[in-house]
């Protein structure tokens, strides 16, 4: 029965009785971390053979025989800018590979606007104001970035088809303060939506007052389906050449959730305006990064198809995890009113929408009785939900088994919290 619809009496019954089932689960000791988006130990032993795949001196050398084990190389070497060239729709040219870690490089990005003006004029960190479109619900992770920075971060709420792009185009064409926004334009984080074809072209076709404006294009998920027919994302740097606006975009990729988190390959992709102004940073920065790790990669998949054929092993693997947390909510909170959530067809999270004002109180009451989630509002600039309504939830790290049991006891805090308000 909806909670809506029953009376002050009917809910305080329901509290007591489900307060009675909670402590239950408090009784039970649980340990169990649903916290973060980190692949599970059977992902991870996918990948056992890249460990295997450089076993002696032979072995360090790419097809044209350059010495993966020296100096040199800065934007990373030729059979891995083809497989990244690939994998995001764009030219070798426009690649640059760096580390193990791609939100390190948007961190780079940023760092260099703020310090050196891409377009040659004033560099951010000495304007009075810079600000920062943040679609939410986003990734903590890149609103930490421009909070660190001291950027002004303007919240842009999300669509089924992405960002609000009335606004977004509205913003951008009145206000040259504001200098980039934030995307994960194919199963954002948190909530697994793709954008639409009509939206990477309004992106495509942005008019920006500030001529710095940059578009962050964090395709973290680009091959990361979960359903056996995935999304399909516009191409953005196709669609950009088409309005002469090759220089909007900066698109980013890893092999964080593909291989290793801890010893992936990260890349990024732009126009050559762009990259010659990245470059200048890295240059000074570093000599160039670890080509044998890149190698590693290379040798492992083979070639594109190869890494596509990989993703399918992890398909295997998540699946089941993500049916496991929607066949929950399907199952206890359809029809009651107090919850809403997207089944998403690829990415690393489902995203849930309890009774406004209770998100908050779902996660401590998950944790006091041994489940973490991630922090109520991390999904939000400054860590704030104005609705306290959105959880993340990371199915990718517990078993299936240890999943159940905590999607149980999530679906039990959302009705108490929801009761506990209903009944105030």
């Amino acid at each position: 029965m909806n909670y809506l619809n029953m009376s002050k009496s009917e809910l305080t019954q329901q509290l007591e009785q489900l307060q009675a089932e909670y402590k239950k689960y408090q009784d039970m000791g649980l340990k169990l971390d649903m916290s973060r988006g980190k692949p599970g130990a059977e992902q991870l032993n996918l990948s056992e053979g890249l460990l295997k795949t450089i076993v002696s001196n032979d072995d360090c050398k790419t097809a044209d025989g350059l010495d993966c084990r020296n100096y040199g190389v800065l934007t990373g070497i030729p059979e891995i800018k083809e497989m990244f060239a690939e994998l995001l729709g764009v030219e070798e040219n426009e690649i640059m590979v760096g580390g193990n870690s791609s939100l390190n490089m948007m961190f780079d990005a940023v760092s260099a606007m703020m310090t050196a003006n891409v377009n040659g004029g004033t560099p951010w960190a000495k304007l009075d104001k810079v600000k920062w479109l943040c679609p939410a619900p986003g990734y903590d992770r890149h609103f930490g970035i421009t909070e660190y920075f001291g950027i002004e971060m303007i919240t842009v709420p999300m669509t089924p088809q992405g960002p609000d792009m009335d606004m977004v185009e509205e913003l951008v064409s009145n206000d040259s303060s504001i200098k980039g926004i934030w995307c994960v334009p194919k199963y954002s984080n948190p909530q697994g939506i793709t954008y639409s074809d009509e939206t990477v072209t309004r992106f495509a076709k942005l008019k920006p007052a500030a001529d710095d404006f940059r578009i962050i294009w964090d395709n973290a998920y680009a091959i990361h389906d979960i359903a056996q027919q995935g999304d399909t994302l516009l191409n953005i740097m196709e669609e950009c050449k088409k309005y002469g606006n090759e220089d909007l975009p900066i698109i980013f990729a890893s092999t964080s959730k593909i291989t290793f988190p801890g010893a992936g390959v990260a890349c990024m992709a732009a126009s050559d305006k762009n990259m010659k102004f990245f470059l200048k940073k890295y240059t000074i920065q570093t000599i160039g990064y670890d080509k044998l790790n890149m190698l590693r990669h290379v040798k492992f998949f083979g070639n594109y198809q190869g890494l596509l054929d990989h993703m399918q092993k992890h398909r295997a693997v998540l699946e089941p995890r993500f049916k496991a947390v929607t066949d929950k909510l399907d199952a206890e909170l359809s029809g009651l009113g107090i919850a809403q959530w997207v089944n998403p067809k690829g990415g690393y999270f489902v995203s849930v929408d309890v009774l406004e004002g209770c998100a908050k109180r779902v996660v401590q009451l998950c944790k006091d009785a041994g489940v973490v989630l991630t922090g109520a509002g991390a999904t939000y600039p400054y860590g704030k939900d104005p609705k306290d309504s959105n959880i993340r939830l990371a199915p990718t790290l517990p078993p299936v088994e240890e999943l159940e049991i905590a999607m149980n006891l999530f679906c039990l805090s959302t009705k108490i919290a929801a009761l506990e308000k209903l009944t105030k």
